[in-house]
């Protein structure tokens, strides 16, 4: 397996709206990470599960639900080195944390265990729409 060839793992999503875009720049540039060791699937495996758990500890300050069971994380590419790629929008394009979340994404996602490289794009395409969120958040904001 190429070190640097991306590992896609799809989310899981109830989501009936449009597929995100394929990976981009993001998962790119987190692969042309520093030569590192090649990881074995089931440690890209813990890795993409410790990305979501940092996920999990991102909010936006004005819902008080995470970003991930909001639903805007559309893509994580984890690299056979270990470095990952993270596609994500906001609510948006007029979003006030627009210039913060990303950056704190990035440094949640670079703290991970056997991260070696993190690097977030902010798409637009699909935008954000209600329907994207989890049922526990919608249950959390009770929308139903």
């Amino acid at each position: 397996m190429d070190p640097n060839k991306l590992q896609r793992i799809p989310l899981e999503t109830t989501d009936t709206s449009p597929a995100p875009p394929p990976a981009t720049a993001a998962a790119s540039e987190a692969a042309a990470a520093p030569s590192a060791p090649v990881l074995k699937p089931e440690e890209v495996q813990a890795i993409q599960e410790n990305v979501i758990a940092a996920l999990r500890g991102c909010y936006d300050p004005e819902i008080p639900v995470n970003i991930f069971e909001l639903g805007l994380i559309y893509n994580i590419d984890v690299a056979a080195t270990g470095a990952v790629g993270i596609q994500m929008t906001l609510t948006s394009p007029a979003c006030p944390v627009a210039g913060s979340l990303p950056p704190e994404v990035q440094r949640k996602v670079r703290d991970v265990p056997g991260v070696t490289a993190a690097k977030v794009d902010v798409v637009w395409d699909p935008p954000w729409t209600p329907d994207r969120m989890s049922e526990a958040a919608k249950l959390q904001l009770g929308i139903f």
